[in-house]
């Protein structure tokens, strides 16, 4: 009898529309390359002008049926992270991993996200302005400068791996920075910038008995002397020395992981969720949350598993089924 027949086919999706085509293709190659031999991996690929690809062929979402049993989401960025791909493929009724559309859309928001992020007292986001086309930009750097401590982090509203984000210590590169990013984005988001010792806390669903589960933190070692990480720090471009585990207080520890599972709870995360914090001397602050972490060599959450002794096979295999299973 074949074996084959009776394998899951899982579908990868990468690549996609947004800034991120780059991680996306090595999150999907990661995953790809460790998925155990009980799954039939078949990769989808959505080229940078949005056309679907199935295993190298022109394809359409809606002939995936039959085709694909569950998909495993590798798309960073828009459509991926937003909702988006998540809507269609629920109309599609396609099993997939990740959060929902809901969960999804305010966690790709940092704004939004913040509003929905219950810290307690020990526990604290930066000050932030979102800024959009339709500002006066002059005067809108102009009022931040004065109303929040200085420098400023400026990024885009939407979006993750760093691309996009600056450090402003003068207001003429405050104005810069939110023209920078408003070159390829709607909105752009203004925040206090807090130097510190940037941690990374990785959470799993439903894993090793626990509802939520979250994994050691992994701390990005001189960060508090880097100014911030931007893009090609953190994908790999410029050395970075990680910590894995953090070496940190149990006290900050237990107040991160509480955090984490506060909000993953709340917002009705599913499967996995990465979150940014930064212990500073003012306290311990998140910065934001990423429903898609990246599984590339780069990135923290392979090396967050890697710490409890999971490799990415055994990770993707748990997600998967709970996929499959529909939780």
């Amino acid at each position: 009898m074949d074996n084959h027949l009776h394998k899951i086919k899982v579908g990868v999706v990468r690549g996609g529309v947004s800034p991120e085509y780059e991680v996306s293709l090595k999150t999907g190659a990661a995953t790809l390359k460790n998925l155990s031999d009980k799954y039939t991996p078949h990769d989808i690929l959505i080229t940078k002008d949005g056309v679907w690809h199935i295993n190298g062929v022109p394809t359409s979402p809606d002939k995936l049926r039959g085709k694909i049993d569950v998909v495993f989401n590798a798309l960073h960025g828009e459509y991926g992270e937003d909702g988006k791909i998540q809507r269609v493929l629920e109309e599609l009724s396609i099993p997939y991993t990740g959060s929902g559309p809901v969960a999804s859309a305010i966690g790709m928001n940092k704004a939004l996200a913040k509003k929905r992020f219950k810290v307690g007292n020990e526990i604290k986001t930066p000050l932030y302005r979102v800024v959009t086309k339709k500002d006066d930009i002059g005067k809108a750097a102009m009022e931040i400068w004065r109303s929040f401590p200085q420098p400023s982090i400026v990024k885009p509203l939407s979006g993750g791996s760093s691309i996009g984000i600056s450090l402003a210590r003068t207001i003429s590169e405050l104005t810069e920075g939110i023209n920078k990013v408003l070159d390829f984005g709607d909105d752009v988001i203004v925040e206090e910038y807090i130097n510190g010792r940037e941690v990374f806390c990785g959470a799993i669903g439903d894993f090793r008995g626990e509802k939520i589960y979250t994994l050691l933190m992994v701390e990005i070692i001189g960060s508090e002397k880097m100014d911030f990480l931007d893009y090609d720090k953190k994908r790999g471009k410029k050395n970075i020395d990680i910590a894995s585990p953090a070496q940190i207080g149990k006290k900050e520890k237990d107040l991160i992981a509480e955090t984490v599972k506060n909000i993953y709870r709340d917002m009705s995360l599913k499967h996995y969720a990465g979150f940014d914090f930064i212990i500073s001397k003012r306290g311990i602050y998140l910065l934001e949350l990423n429903t898609l972490p990246g599984l590339t060599e780069e990135s923290l959450l392979p090396k967050a598993l890697s710490s409890v002794g999971t490799g990415l096979p055994q990770f993707l295999d748990h997600v998967i089924t709970l996929a499959v299973r529909g939780k």
